[in-house]
């Protein structure tokens, strides 16, 4: 009955997420599927300038604001909150434990839902003899 009661732990590929924290980028990679993991390996170092930049704007309590929606989340980022620009503002985000492995954009729409309203004047045949009242 106890166990049932007690919180699951996460992980991630069989590991804790102290584990992984405790991981290099390029070792975490090893864990991450194959597109993230190429990413990773060849743009480790703009991950490690993107974190690095990350807590020292967190260090002043200045927002983490970025138009890179292509960097993947690796567990040093686990519990920031990122501002993501999605094409018109910027959307904040916090990043959680399931977000290992996917990519800064994904959580992010860059489309909204269209939301039409009544046809304007002329949109359709029976509309173009109407007044303009």
């Amino acid at each position: 009955m106890e166990d049932s009661l007690q919180k699951k732990q996460f992980t991630y590929k069989g590991r804790t997420i102290e584990e992984l924290k405790s991981l290099d980028i390029r070792e975490f990679a090893k864990f991450a599927k194959a597109t993230p993991r190429r990413f990773i390996l060849r743009n480790f170092d703009i991950i490690e300038r993107f974190i690095k930049k990350c807590k020292k704007r967190q260090e002043n309590n200045k927002p983490i604001k970025t138009h890179n929606r292509e960097i993947v989340i690796v567990p040093n980022m686990m519990g920031l909150t990122i501002q993501i620009y999605s094409g018109k503002q910027y959307v904040p985000i916090k990043i959680t434990q399931e977000m290992l492995g996917h990519r800064l954009g994904e959580f992010v729409p860059i489309r909204s839902k269209v939301q039409h309203g009544a046809p304007g004047i002329g949109a359709t045949k029976s509309s173009a003899a109407m007044s303009v009242k």
